[in-house]
């Protein structure tokens, strides 16, 4: 997640949004990183405001397989450890 706030002009200290569920970071365009493995309804996920933050800003989510959603907008990536300071980033169907 540090390198894509980086790569969109995000200087703040990346965290995981684990207890807070979305941590929004500012930059040339604002990153939404969402952490959907605590949310337990559909209810919270309605509640967090995903639609109004994809106006707003990337919305990256970890444990995205929780979210269901059509919209085109959306795209489904895996990021894949190659090395200490390595990943791979793959385009899922």
């Amino acid at each position: 997640m540090r390198g894509l706030a980086r790569g969109l002009g995000s200087v703040d200290a990346v965290q995981s949004p684990t207890f807070t569920l979305v941590r929004i970071y500012k930059g040339r365009i604002a990153l939404a990183h969402v952490d959907l493995f605590r949310l337990e309804s559909a209810t919270e996920l309605t509640d967090l405001g995903l639609e109004e933050l994809l106006d707003e800003a990337v919305v990256a989510v970890e444990w995205g397989d929780r979210l269901a959603t059509d919209d085109a907008r959306a795209r489904r990536l895996r990021f894949e450890v190659t090395g200490p300071e390595e990943r791979r980033i793959r385009l899922l169907p």
